[in-house]
């Protein structure tokens, strides 16, 4: 039984190394895991072996809670650390000198600036003209022989076609010849000359040449006519200056040194007085407990605000996980139901001088 008991302390500490550790670094963690091995494996070589075997290799008397009492469970429970509050005063900036650059001042001011200097140039005053109308010669007077043609007449003139004659022609008379030879009468008739009108032309006068006089042509032309001829003349071109708004220094810039004071702060730390390790203490176990008991833990937790299960006298997870954050908020050993959670849950009174 009092094998059971410790086997079952064991094995409650290995589970505390689990579910308690939250508060602990992984470093602490792992160095309780690994002394808890060790622990149990010396305390299960124990048991196998003969009592001298046990004399020899070391004391199993240190592998059980010390000063235990008869009809109590204990465990090995994750003591928390231990800390004390420590005020010191920390460097929160060193003092320092600022360097400070104070810009030079400007102001606005009006200034008449000179945009064109004075200049002397020459100016044409260009001529004078006027518009005149003249007589031009185009063509100068000339002399030339010109043929005076012939002059001609028409006239009508009685041209004699045949010339006057005789020659004989029948007649008829009161004295006819009677004679078989020939019965005709024979006059010799004067026949005058015949005429015909012709015209033709005459000439009146020769052809002859003359001399003529051919007179000048002029043409009027519009032509201008230079009145005042083109001169120059120097001019005087005044300088030209604008009225301008000017931004100009009236302070030079200046380099100013200021010297900041170091800062300091009061910090209070909290120093570790006593690492967490793990501990023997008595605890509940379904040994020692007794299903009332288990209910009033659980109806203080409940009170507590750490417990929301059944009130049913039954040591499960719930109850279980429910103290472990209560050990924790108090920063007493966790893990296990142990006594020191009952005299905080004021389930069972405190002994005097515990």
């Amino acid at each position: 039984m009092k094998r059971g008991l410790k086997q079952f302390g064991l094995t409650s500490a290995a589970a505390l190394l689990v579910a308690g550790c939250a508060t602990t670094t992984d470093s602490r963690v792992a160095e309780l895991e690994q002394e808890n091995e060790r622990l149990k494996a010396e305390l299960d070589s124990s048991t196998m072996k003969s009592d001298s075997a046990m004399s020899v290799s070391s004391d199993p008397a240190d592998l059980y809670p010390p000063n235990a009492n008869p009809g109590e469970c204990y465990a090995r429970v994750l003591v928390p650390p231990q800390y004390k509050a420590e005020t010191r005063q920390v460097t929160v900036s060193e003092e320092t000198e600022l360097v400070e650059t104070v810009p030079a001042q400007y102001e606005m001011v009006e200034e008449r600036i000179l945009v064109k200097e004075e200049e002397e140039r020459l100016e044409v005053i260009p001529a004078v003209f006027e518009w005149r109308e003249e007589q031009v010669l185009v063509k100068p007077e000339h002399k030339e022989l010109v043929t005076v043609p012939a002059k001609y007449e028409t006239v009508t003139e009685q041209v004699q076609v045949k010339p006057a004659r005789t020659e004989w022609k029948k007649g008829r008379g009161p004295i006819e010849r009677i004679d078989d030879a020939t019965g005709e009468i024979m006059c010799l008739v004067e026949v005058p000359a015949e005429f015909e009108t012709i015209t033709k032309r005459v000439e009146v006068s020769p052809p002859t040449t003359r001399e003529v006089v051919t007179p000048a042509e002029y043409t009027t032309v519009r032509k201008q006519v230079i009145v005042e001829p083109a001169k120059t003349t120097t001019v005087v071109v005044p300088a030209e200056y604008r009225t301008v708004a000017v931004r100009q220094r009236v302070k030079e810039p200046e380099e100013r040194r200021v010297t900041v004071p170091a800062e300091f702060a009061t910090v209070t730390e909290q120093v570790v007085v006593r690492e967490s390790e793990l501990e023997w203490r008595p605890i509940l176990c379904e040994t020692n407990a007794t299903p009332e008991l288990i209910a009033q833990v659980q109806s203080a937790l409940t009170r507590e605000g750490f417990y929301t299960g059944p009130i049913d006298g039954q040591l499960g997870a719930g109850t279980m996980s429910a103290a472990s954050a209560y050990q924790r908020s108090k920063g007493i050993a966790s893990g296990q139901l142990t006594m020191e959670t009952l005299y905080q849950l004021e389930v069972m009174p405190r002994p005097t001088g515990a």
